[in-house]
């Protein structure tokens, strides 16, 4: 039987995470949220937070790492704790976490596939951050040799555990915002495939992004290099995939 959890990267939310495990506790999963080396008023925010939720456990990072770095930590402690899903959840509460049920639903039934949220945005979302998304999926198509990823930069999955360890083990990701888009292309080179479910986003008023426009930026494209040169090396494999169905 499938034993799901949250994983929850934190870096500094303060504004939304209370009403982001109120909300979460209805569904009675447990909970690991990493707190990325948030400074002390937001340590003191999570502390007394872990001490209130049951279902909580704290993990901190001594320095901070990187959002990739967080859920990395997350899946990776989820694994070990027996878990074999994991729901990767963002903290500032531009997720509808009502559809949690149905990626649990949708993994349930292809519990070796990811399950990924695909975005609906609503008028909140920046305009740069949403048209640089289609230019990274242009180029996770290209690195797939196929359509099958049509949303690569979206936070709310289930990870199947099992085939998330055995590609952390063997290969060091991302630890900043290039994570989302990594895991996914090289967990379909994996042989791993993904299920979207069209969910709502939100960019809430008052959040913090930690998008760091240069930074980032240079680290997606840098990853797209890579990801490139990886596709030529496994091109006769993707090719023969598409063939043989």
């Amino acid at each position: 039987m499938n034993q799901f959890c949250i994983v929850i990267p934190n870096y500094n939310h303060t504004h939304a995470i209370a009403a982001v495990l109120d909300e979460l506790k209805e569904l009675k999963l447990p909970i690991i949220m990493v707190d990325d080396g948030s400074d002390a008023d937001a340590k003191q925010v999570f502390s007394e937070l872990d001490a209130q939720y049951d279902f909580l456990t704290l993990i901190s990072h001594v320095q901070n790492q990187g959002k990739g770095g967080a859920v990395q930590t997350g899946l990776m402690a989820a694994y070990q704790q027996g878990f074999s899903h994991a729901i990767q959840v963002d903290a500032d509460g531009q997720h509808s976490l009502s559809d949690i049920s149905k990626l649990i639903e949708l993994s349930n039934a292809s519990p070796n596939k990811v399950i990924s949220g695909c975005p609906i945005y609503d008028s909140s979302v920046p305009k740069h951050r949403y048209l640089s998304r289609y230019i990274t999926h242009f180029w996770v198509w290209v690195e797939t040799l196929s359509f099958d990823i049509v949303d690569s930069m979206c936070g709310f999955r289930v990870y199947p555990l099992a085939a998330v360890e055995h590609l952390m083990t063997r290969q060091t990701l991302g630890k900043r915002m290039d994570f989302d888009i990594e895991i996914l292309v090289r967990l379909y080179w994996q042989g791993v495939k993904v299920t979207f479910l069209p969910t709502q986003v939100i960019y809430p008023e008052n959040g913090v992004s930690h998008f760091r426009a240069l930074h980032d930026n240079v680290g997606i494209s840098w990853l797209h290099t890579r990801l490139f040169f990886g596709m030529l090396l496994r091109s006769p494999k993707l090719l023969w995939r598409k063939v043989a169905g």
